[in-house]
């Protein structure tokens, strides 16, 4: 019988002690199943790590975006298999895999067996005030705004868990107004023989990528082949409406005026002074001065459709 670690967020998911039962019973028709509620992020990725070690053919990550980020962290590159089972907050990776979005439905697909594939991953290197980072980004990345937004969510959780999206529009704009709408770039990034400067980049390894809801962000309108960056090199103010529209309509973000959208790369280094926050996958990870962020493919096995 194959072996499944179930690794559940208790802070960001919102489910109850039934549905999680339920979850482990179904599983449990399939799998030798085991199920931990870590008490932080290090000890999600740790038991992950372990195992992978082990051995053990499935780790399901049953939360949000933060629960699969750091679980990817930590069995990237192995033969484990990554499950997800969506409860309460956003779950971007599941969408984009085409997974249940509720957790019992979620539980019964991954039952079934189904099929494994390998997706890629952004592979993270930076330095910062505090040391070194080194990780891997699951669908995102952003340095600067995007990370700064994150930030302003994060003080109030409980209106993360509850309102979702909506509080990630509402900190977008109180951000833009109150820092960002005069600021000068500080940010520095380059690709190949690209370069600008910039007041935020962020960074796409899958599509969609959304705060808000079901609408994606599409940096790119077309299949993803690497790196998908938006060097955001100025909002004025004039055009934040109508910056705003299209991005959520997401497409034509390269027509707006101090956008540029630079598609298909393999690697990417941003420079930041001073240093700037950094979030990947909706999790704040800290204030980098460099960032060097590599196209990864076939780093990780998933159960999905697709």
């Amino acid at each position: 019988m194959p072996r499944l670690l179930l690794i559940a967020n208790p802070l960001a998911s919102g489910f109850t002690g039934a549905t999680h039962r339920d979850v482990m019973r179904i599983l449990s028709e399939t799998f030798e199943a085991e199920s931990i509620w870590p008490n932080s992020p290090t000890e999600s990725r740790e038991a992950s790590a372990k195992a992978a070690a082990d051995g053990v053919e499935v780790v399901a990550a049953m939360g949000g975006d933060g629960v699969v980020h750091h679980v990817v962290n930590g069995i990237a590159h192995s033969d484990t298999a990554l499950g997800i089972i969506p409860a309460g907050t956003t779950n971007v990776l599941g969408r984009i895999l085409g997974l249940p979005a509720k957790p019992i439905p979620a539980a019964r697909y991954l039952a079934t067996n189904p099929p494994q594939h390998r997706i890629a991953l952004g592979r993270i290197e930076a330095t910062g005030p505090k040391g070194g980072l080194s990780g891997y980004a699951v669908f995102a990345a952003g340095l600067g705004l995007d990370a700064e937004v994150v930030r302003q969510a994060e003080t109030t959780p409980h209106k993360k868990v509850w309102f979702g999206g909506i509080h990630y529009a509402r900190s977008a704009g109180w951000m833009f107004l109150s820092k960002f709408r005069k600021r000068p770039p500080t940010l520095r990034a380059s690709s190949g023989d690209r370069t600008g400067d910039a007041v935020a980049v962020i960074t796409q390894i899958h599509w969609p990528y959304t705060y808000f809801g079901r609408t994606p962000l599409r940096i790119t309108r077309g299949p993803v082949t690497g790196l998908s960056s938006l060097v955001v090199e100025t909002v004025p103010p004039a055009r934040a409406i109508g910056l705003a529209g299209t991005a959520i309509a997401g497409r034509g973000l390269e027509r707006i005026p101090g956008m540029r959208v630079w598609a298909g790369i393999d690697e990417l280094t941003v420079t930041a002074d001073p240093p700037a926050w950094f979030q990947a996958d909706g999790e704040l990870l800290g204030e980098l001065s460099e960032l060097h962020l590599q196209f990864a493919p076939d780093s990780l096995a998933v159960v999905s459709p697709r």
